[in-house]
């Protein structure tokens, strides 16, 4: 039974307003509080839940403020990072506090000595990654939406990307957190160390959490030497399977580990490019059905060349239809932007389309799921479109309504189909979500899945966080 929340009051707007100023605080402006009352996923399924007040807190000592303010009169608190989620993470969907970390958006150190990052949840991931090579580090928490997600969004989702096969996701590089808790006290987690066996490790419970247990006001992030000189190959295939094979060889025969590895099907590769008007190699060869991105450094040039031959040699060893190697920067950039903003491009056959799938499988059974999808496009007479981080096993699908299904019936069969793709990938020793979290599109599936004891624990554990149930309430449990 959901608690009985309180309102907020013309009372509760004028503390609010006294804790975070006045023009911070958002209440009667319709169009306002609907732009907060959505991420993408519900702007792309066309729902909105209005916060009663946004507030845009600018300290950790605002933020804590805010929830003493919300514990003791019992309303609903909805964190919000930059908005860009997939999973309905961000909806208020019980009205009351939308807090917004939008101002909370500065790096407050870079320290070489210790190879930290201090920031705040609100900074634009691209911002610290551009900052930090300028000292030669870099910032491998690197998920496909740099240009647009807040690290806060990154370490509530525990984010990954392209770099995750050989640096890892978002939870290896999060070394500290400043947390305020539902109650307004203020925790501080981990430090500017990378080992500890001293109790419970909360910080990594905090991560990923979908901002259900507390609000992060401070990131102390772990950085790595920048690779010296980087090169990709785009490369085509004629089948996912053929593709998939190519990259056991080339880390396990090869011995290669590359930065990245990305894969695109050809329908996502031939839109996105038309969408945004970039010529790529090979988009035109129609037996190609298949694209690897891949990634390569080494310290020298002499070195790189090395290693990119040799990858490109196994390539074609095992099933390439050739290989490109991109050597200037307009290459690369375009290659990368065809990948990473590809939805548009889907988006000018139909509208209606199911997109944020985002499961993941054991490497081993990648080829096995891809089989799975394409006996799914057969028997409900539609396209899956499927992009991914292969390497490791996380395949983001989208899926098209059939033409033989009327508009009205399109919603429950979209959400049938992302049920039975995912309980395919569960079958298969996977999960439902590698980044994009559980939120509230996922959470019936979660919850179904996932077994009595897991969930008594995890209900337990929200509830020593947060027993007034006020944080983001209706997400994940």
């Amino acid at each position: 039974m959901a608690p009985a929340y309180g309102k907020v009051t013309p009372g509760i707007v004028a503390r609010l307003k006294e804790i975070a100023g006045e023009k911070n605080v958002i209440v009667d402006d319709q169009e306002k509080l609907k732009e907060y009352g959505r991420d993408i996923m519900a702007l792309a399924m066309g729902m909105v839940y209005l916060p009663e007040a946004v507030v845009k807190p600018g300290s950790t000592e605002e933020v804590a403020g805010i929830m003493k303010l919300a514990d003791e009169h019992r309303i609903p608190v909805t964190p919000r990072a930059a908005g860009s989620g997939l999973a309905g993470a961000a909806i208020p969907l019980e009205g009351g506090i939308l807090m917004s970390m939008e101002r909370m958006n500065r790096i407050l150190e870079i320290d070489p000595v210790d190879r930290v990052a201090v920031v705040e949840p609100g900074l634009i991931t691209n911002e610290l990654c551009q900052k930090v090579i300028e000292q030669g580090l870099m910032y491998a928490g690197y998920p496909m939406s740099t240009q647009t997600s807040f690290i806060g969004g990154n370490v509530a989702t525990n984010a990954g990307g392209g770099k995750v096969i050989r640096y890892g996701n978002t939870r290896r590089h999060i070394l500290g957190l400043t947390v305020v808790l539902p109650s307004g006290e203020v925790i501080e987690l981990g430090g500017r160390y990378r080992k500890s066996t001293w109790g419970y490790d909360l910080l990594q419970l905090m991560i990923g959490s979908e901002g259900t247990l507390g609000i992060v006001t401070k990131v102390i992030v772990n950085l790595t030497p920048a690779p010296g000189r980087t090169v990709d190959l785009f490369v085509p295939f004629p089948d996912p399977q053929t593709a998939v094979a190519a990259v056991g060889k080339l880390i396990v025969d090869g011995k290669i580990l590359p930065e990245a590895v990305e894969y695109m099907d050809r329908l996502c590769l031939v839109q996105s490019a038309t969408y945004h008007e970039i010529t790529i190699p090979f988009m035109d060869n129609e037996e190609a059905e298949a694209f690897l991105i891949i990634q390569l450094a080494a310290d020298t040039q002499e070195a790189l060349e090395e290693l990119y031959e040799k990858a490109g040699e196994l390539c074609l060893d095992n099933g390439a239809l050739d290989v490109f190697v991109a050597e200037s920067r307009t290459d690369s950039e375009n290659i990368w932007k065809v990948r990473e903003e590809y939805s548009p491009g889907l988006n000018l056959i139909t509208p209606y389309i199911r997109h944020g799938g985002d499961i993941v499988v054991p490497f081993s059974q990648v080829p096995e799921m891809m089989r799975e999808l394409a006996r799914l496009e057969e028997k409900h007479q539609t396209h899956i479109a499927t992009t991914g981080h292969v390497a490791d096993g996380n395949l983001h699908t989208a899926i098209f309504k059939p033409e033989n299904v009327a508009v009205e019936d399109w919603p429950p069969l979209a959400r049938a189909l992302y049920d039975e793709i995912t309980e395919i990938a569960l079958r298969l020793g996977g999960v439902g979500s590698g980044e994009h979290g559980v939120g509230i599109l996922k959470k019936p599936l979660f919850l179904r899945t996932k077994s009595p004891a897991e969930l008594e624990i995890m209900r337990g554990i929200k509830k020593a966080f947060d027993p007034n149930l006020i944080l983001n309430p209706g997400k994940i449990l």
